[in-house]
């Protein structure tokens, strides 16, 4: 037996590319079913979401063809010698930069400051870049000292390279930084081999988060609007959500039969979309989505079993932990089984910053894939 490594054509995974697509497009169907309403009742156009999610989707297809062409391990390649001066660093300053400059300058809804405006291409969300941010420059940490990393002291000189990056999105996006905290405490599991101290990581964690909850007035009042919804006038989200959900029942009312849609639930093609899915096609199609979900983490976990070294293994983890996370606070989110976010359910939602990121994101492990090494045997050498 003889080990090769696969050409990038024949070790394409086109299975994890026609899972992007099917639920790409398959957002742009429920896209137009949960904004046809409110675009041609408030701007006079029904496909105007529909329109601006199809853009950026084909930019995003494009992006995440020509990111799987760059060898991953680029990244981390040293520039004109220099040992520091490396794509992740500059990765990691411009992230930083930008933080700073929506924190200052940003433009400002729903009580927070997360995105810049671009003229011509509306609005630009910084910490969905950083998510990338951080799943490349925590892999490339991690991968450093691997040893490091069984003990409580390796993990923590990880959190404090990232701290600057974590506190500045935790100030105005708390849910974001939950979830990068999460995919950085995913990897650095992943390499650990020693992972009882991660049990106290979780607690530290959580007492982090409880100043940026406690100071920000908008998040005290989600707390409250999720533990009585029905009380406040801001819970008609929630309720909404919930009635949608319920009278969906097993099979759902039909494609574009919502009614919760028709005004009840504010911008319900954003981060509540899923509970119009659960409407129109019940519970059914909610398990379908789900399972394509999930079969898409497991071709990524295969990417990540037997990617070629160590730093693709652990960016093709990340990559899992982000979509995985996300999906599953989105579904607490619609469920009420948390208080409210922003966090929109990945591929479905609308939104052209987080399409374009996690189109990205699925480049670079379609990227990892390419450079995979496969054991054959002599005479397939042979027959080639």
């Amino acid at each position: 037996m003889r080990y090769i490594k696969k050409t990038v054509l024949s070790s394409y995974d086109i299975v994890l590319i026609m899972l992007c697509l099917f639920l790409s497009v398959f957002g742009l169907v429920m896209i137009y079913s949960t904004s046809s309403y409110n675009a041609a009742r408030y701007y006079g156009d029904p496909k105007l979401y529909f329109n601006r999610q199809g853009l950026f989707l084909i930019i995003g297809f494009i992006a995440m063809i020509i990111v799987s062409r760059i060898d991953y391990r680029w990244y981390i390649k040293p520039w004109f010698g220099i040992k520091w001066l490396k794509p992740v660093w500059m990765l990691y300053i411009i992230c930083l930069g930008m933080q700073v400059y929506v924190l200052v300058r940003g433009y400002a809804a729903g009580g927070s400051s997360r995105w810049i405006q671009i003229a011509g291409l509306g609005n630009f969300q910084p910490s969905e870049v950083t998510k990338i941010c951080f799943i490349v420059m925590v892999a490339y940490l991690a991968q450093k000292s691997p040893k490091k990393m069984n003990y409580f002291s390796g993990y923590l000189i990880v959190i404090i390279v990232m701290s600057p990056l974590l506190a500045l999105v935790a100030k105005q996006n708390l849910s974001t930084a939950i979830i990068m905290a999460g995919i950085l405490t995913v990897i650095c599991f992943t390499v650990a081999r020693r992972k009882a101290y991660f049990i106290w990581v979780f607690f530290l964690l959580a007492a982090a988060a409880v100043p940026f909850v406690m100071f920000a007035g908008y998040r005290a009042e989600r707390i409250e609007n999720w533990l009585h919804p029905e009380n406040l006038e801001s819970g008609s989200q929630i309720l909404g959500g919930l009635y949608a959900i319920a009278s969906g029942g097993l099979w759902g009312k039909g494609l574009g039969e919502s009614i919760q849609k028709l005004g009840y639930i504010p911008e319900v093609h954003t981060d509540m979309i899923f509970t119009v899915i659960c409407e129109e096609l019940g519970i059914f199609g909610a398990i379908l989505v789900i399972a394509t979900v999930l079969f898409m983490l497991w071709r990524l976990m295969l990417i990540a079993i037997n990617a070629p070294d160590l730093y693709g293994s652990l960016i093709a983890t990340g990559v899992l932990a982000h979509i995985a996370l996300q999906v599953l606070l989105n579904i607490a989110v619609v469920t009420n089984s948390i208080p409210a976010t922003g966090i929109p359910f990945p591929f479905i939602s609308y939104g052209g910053s987080s399409l374009l990121v996690i189109m990205a994101e699925m480049g670079i492990a379609l990227s990892i894939s390419n450079y995979t090494v496969r054991e054959i045997s002599d005479e397939e050498v042979y027959q080639a």
